[in-house]
């Protein structure tokens, strides 16, 4: 974990040191599609001080409509010795160079000068653009002003020049009617060109005055923590780059109602800078687990899980827990909730006649009677010794297969059992039977790709970064152990010897799911490279996992019951890949 202190280069840009360039347009018509530009007009400022103006009229290809001329007073006669769009628009781009364009109505004039730019094959330099007649609707009120046209925002703030539909003169009163909207910002906590930019009435004022917290992070990858008076967590989250994740909650941009509410509570936002993004991950992950943050709606509860266990005993049965242990048992999972994992279970049962009674059973029964389910055929009747413990034990093979191995045979029953219930027109039990399969095969492939993972001592791997180098990772038991990174042709080994020797020791099992599903979603992407593995990684090729590509796209057509799994979006509901780099 790396904390940094931000430089004061990082705090943003103060509006006195911003050089605006305010233009304006005359143009033939409303749109650039068929319109042309007649006058330009724009006036340099930085600081309240005029640094410069720019005017000239442009001779427009085709004729100036009659009341175009009326409206604006710049007649055929006019422009008819003036230059070209193609020799204006390359000085008014020198003019403007390493500016903020303003414009009353930007859009308007930005939108011509764009088009202007790509007809005389002038690239757009890509000017950060402000509007004022945006900030004006947020800032003037309709009692100051009967709308937000400029000449009316001019005489509210006392311009020097009036507008006139003169491009220059109308720049001029732009300037002032800027000038006059900046002061009234700055009294609301606005001080810098970003706040400026991102400035919305929607956003508090105290919203805005906190914005400084997220100033003072850097702009690198990693985890921030929203942190409230006493220093609690209030937020955990993840970001490419944190200065400018964490100043959109302090915009526009940001909203939900829970966040603005976190803002209001928050004191301070501590930085985590991380070597790569699948560390950032595993922090943001390990860190809510372990603080709870009220704000923060997933993962706060990993505990919570569920399991499928198919118990270690003479007469085994399936059993949903809460923890997995390292013994003998056969566990399916995690799932999200206890009825998703009730519905695998029932799928089981549906064609493997495992018993049901909760009882613990000894290896010789003493019971004198037996459940219904043993005078249906659903159960051997290993209560009442009807059924022997090596009998029983083919049962116990086929459940074991499917929660851990081959899924083929249960499988094989459940489909054979799907095809007779729509055969016999009897739907809604046929739906139900189908969420349960689903349920089954999902938490039976998770498992059986993580289960591996989890019992691999170490792995080393490594992905080659962008622009050069490589991400390395140790893994042990499942859970992020270390990562690095190392740079352009440089020579990794050094750097992979070393992550190993300072990496986390982790003794056995015992990883959260959803880290360990992480790190096998980055272990599977593409250009993954396996340097070293401290014990056997494999997964059956018959598994739950090619039943599950099998199911998957016929439950898209199916209308998939998100119901069974609330959370559909975290890590584990992510299709099955193949393992890059070892043989499946």
């Amino acid at each position: 974990m790396q904390m940094v202190q931000a430089t004061f280069e990082d705090l943003g840009v103060p509006l006195a040191d911003v050089t605006f360039v305010v233009v304006d347009l005359e143009t033939t018509g409303s749109s650039p599609a068929g319109s042309q530009i007649t006058e330009v007009g724009a006036v340099k400022v930085r600081g309240g001080e005029v640094l410069g103006e720019f005017q000239t009229l442009v001779r427009p290809a085709s004729p100036i409509p009659p009341f175009i001329s009326v409206l604006t007073g710049i007649t055929n006669t006019m422009v008819a010795d003036a230059p070209p769009i193609r020799t204006v628009l390359p000085q008014f781009l020198q003019f403007a160079a390493g500016s903020v364009l303003v414009a009353h109505n930007a859009g308007f004039d930005v939108s011509f000068l764009k088009a202007a730019a790509a007809e005389t094959g002038h690239p757009w330099p890509g000017f950060a653009v402000i509007d004022t007649v945006r900030l004006a609707r947020q800032l003037v009120h309709k009692d100051e002003a009967p709308n937000h046209k400029l000449a009316s925002l001019a005489r509210l703030f006392g311009a020097a020049t009036t507008p006139d539909h003169r491009a220059l003169h109308d720049a001029r009163a732009t300037v002032d009617v800027l000038h006059g909207l900046i002061e009234r910002v700055g009294n609301l906590g606005v001080h810098t060109l970003e706040e400026l930019q991102s400035y919305s009435s929607r956003v508090s004022t105290a919203q805005r005055r906190k914005r400084f917290l997220a100033e003072a992070m850097p702009s690198a990858p990693g985890v921030y923590v929203f942190r409230d008076a006493r220093g609690e967590p209030l937020y955990v989250g993840t970001a490419s780059d944190l200065r400018r994740r964490t100043l959109t909650y302090f915009t526009a941009s940001e909203t939900r109602r829970r966040m603005a509410e976190m803002v209001g509570l928050a004191e301070s936002i501590t930085p985590i800078v991380c070597a790569t993004r699948l560390e950032a991950q595993v922090r943001e992950l390990r860190l809510i687990a372990e603080h709870k943050p009220r704000y923060n709606r997933r993962s706060r509860h990993p505990e919570k899980a569920m399991w499928v266990k198919l118990t270690a005993e003479p007469f085994p049965r399936l059993s949903i827990v809460r923890t997995v242990r390292a013994d003998d048992a056969h566990y399916a999972g995690p799932f999200t909730s206890r009825r998703t994992a009730e519905a695998a279970v029932t799928a089981v049962h549906e064609v493997v006649p495992l018993r049901q009674c909760t009882a613990r059973l000894a290896a010789r029964a003493a019971q004198t009677s037996a459940c219904v389910l043993f005078e249906m055929g659903r159960c051997g009747g290993p209560c009442v010794g009807a059924q022997s413990v090596e009998d029983y034990a083919e049962v116990v093979r086929r459940a074991g297969e499917a929660l851990t191995g081959s899924c083929r045979d249960v499988m094989g029953s459940l489909r054979a059992r799907l095809d007779a219930l729509a055969e016999q027109e009897r739907f809604e039990e046929a739906g139900t039977l189908r969420d349960r399969m689903m349920a089954l095969v999902r938490a039976a492939a998770r498992a059986q790709r993580l289960r591996p993972l989890t019992q691999t001592a170490e792995l080393v791997a490594a992905r080659p970064r962008d622009g050069g180098g490589w991400e390395v990772v140790c893994v042990r038991h499942g859970r992020l152990a270390g990562t690095t990174t190392t740079p352009a042709g440089a020579d990794p080994m050094p750097y992979v010897e070393a992550l190993r020797q300072t990496a986390e020791v982790v003794s056995g099992p015992g990883a959260l799911p959803e880290e360990s599903e992480l790190v096998l979603g980055w272990l599977e992407k593409p250009g993954t490279r396996l340097i070293d593995l401290q014990g056997t990684w494999t997964c059956p090729v018959d598994g739950a996992g090619a039943s599950r590509a099998e199911l998957e796209p016929q439950a898209s057509s199916w209308g998939d019951p998100d119901h069974l799994d609330p959370a559909p979006g975290r890590p584990w509901d992510r299709p099955a890949g193949a393992v890059a780099g070892v043989p499946g």
